[in-house]
């Protein structure tokens, strides 16, 4: 009797090595994307916020350009006043 395995064997041995390296390299990349979607949710926040900050910085320059705000704040504190006494 031999110690050498058998056709069923190794196929079967060749099977599980394989399943086992499937299942290494998916693990791997589940970690690598979540790793990576963690970054791009900064990323994305980053932006957003620099573009708030555009868009204020160009509505504060036409408001202060305009003086339409000034004047729409006038009119308010005038109909209150006219309401109140």
């Amino acid at each position: 009797m031999t110690n050498l395995p058998n056709q069923t064997e190794n196929f079967m041995l060749t099977i599980i090595v394989w399943a086992q390296s499937l299942a290494a390299w998916l693990v791997f990349a589940v970690r690598d994307r979540r790793a990576d979607q963690r970054g791009q949710a900064s990323a994305e926040y980053a932006l957003v916020l620099l573009g708030v900050a555009a868009i204020a910085l160009l509505v504060t320059a036409w408001a202060a350009r305009t003086n339409r705000v000034g004047r729409l704040l006038d009119a308010v504190m005038d109909q209150l006043m006219n309401r109140v006494g």
